[in-house]
């Protein structure tokens, strides 16, 4: 591989997981050192044990980039691609060592996304036929981020906003340390920001008020579907314009009926904060001279 497999990750997501493989390696790969010869090269494939959407391969091969930036990766399955159980999603060859070593933080990196991927997909599936987007929030794993968001994109859903500087979002404890809803837009539209204005109600009184203001998004929190449908009502009466977001208590068995009120977006932090991961593996398939292995993946 060369510097141009990873010229898309951005700076901080290389720095990420330069960081996690020195959490991992320390001062040495000593089991892998002590076991296995300097000179022996190896084929690795990156393996399906269930049916899984694919997500995650830049990062994967970031990581074995880092380890060793002589080690040669063929993607034979593509992100988004969703594959069954049995299907090699990887060809990795080159050192043994370096493969041995990068193996466990590239295949985490790939459980993790493959499942937030998965997940997604279920999701943007349930709601199938209908005018509503599946998106993601903040509830992500700590610097991971951008690789969870790129993993909710492969499974078909959208990203809400990236972080806290990117879009306002006035939520319920910014609400009451303001002194309400108008209070906070107002105090919001006195600032030259670019972004879209997005405010949370809990109820049809709270819907009232911020319909009285010129908010972007009117995100619908935790209200039944009963509620829900009748917010929906109100605020196309009143204002066409205006986007409906729901969010709170999203499940696989709700998704549909939440998405039949009307909305315009599902956010759900259950498809990064709950994902399980894929059951995905590397094994060493063949171990033999190196060019030999590259040929048959020209």
């Amino acid at each position: 591989m060369t510097a141009q497999h990873t010229a898309t990750i951005p700076p901080a997501v290389m720095d990420s997981i330069r960081n996690a493989l020195i959490e991992d390696i320390g001062h040495g790969d000593i089991t892998t050192t002590q076991t296995i010869d300097a000179a022996s090269r190896s084929e690795a494939a990156l393996m399906a044990k269930e049916e899984a959407v694919v997500a995650g391969l830049p990062f994967f091969k970031a990581v074995f980039y880092i380890t060793d930036p002589a080690v040669e990766i063929k993607a034979l399955a593509a992100d988004g691609q969703l594959v069954t159980k049995g299907t090699r999603i990887a060809a990795i060859y080159g050192s043994t060592r370096s493969i041995l070593t990068a193996e466990r933080l590239a295949l985490n990196i790939m459980q993790r996304l493959c499942g937030v991927a998965t997940l997604t997909r279920q999701f943007v599936e349930s709601v199938s036929g209908l005018p509503v987007k599946i998106v993601d929030t903040r509830k992500t794993t700590p610097n991971m981020r951008y690789m969870e968001k790129y993993a909710v994109r492969a499974g078909g859903g959208h990203n809400h906003r990236f972080g806290l500087y990117d879009g306002v979002l006035i939520k319920d404890n910014h609400i009451t340390a303001c002194g309400g809803i108008k209070k906070a837009i107002e105090k919001v539209k006195k600032t030259p920001l670019l972004t879209k204005i997005e405010v949370e109600v809990k109820n049809l009184n709270e819907l009232r008020e911020a319909l009285s203001t010129d908010v972007d998004v009117i995100m619908l929190d935790n209200m039944d579907t009963a509620t829900m449908r009748q917010a929906v009502d109100k605020a196309r009466a009143l204002n066409s314009r205006v986007l409906i977001e729901a969010s709170g208590n999203v499940t696989l068995q709700n998704v549909r009926e939440i998405a039949a009120t009307g909305v315009d977006i599902i956010s759900t932090g259950y498809i990064t904060h709950s994902a399980r991961a894929a059951d995905i593996s590397l094994k060493i398939i063949a171990n033999h001279d190196y060019f030999e292995v590259a040929e048959e993946f020209e």
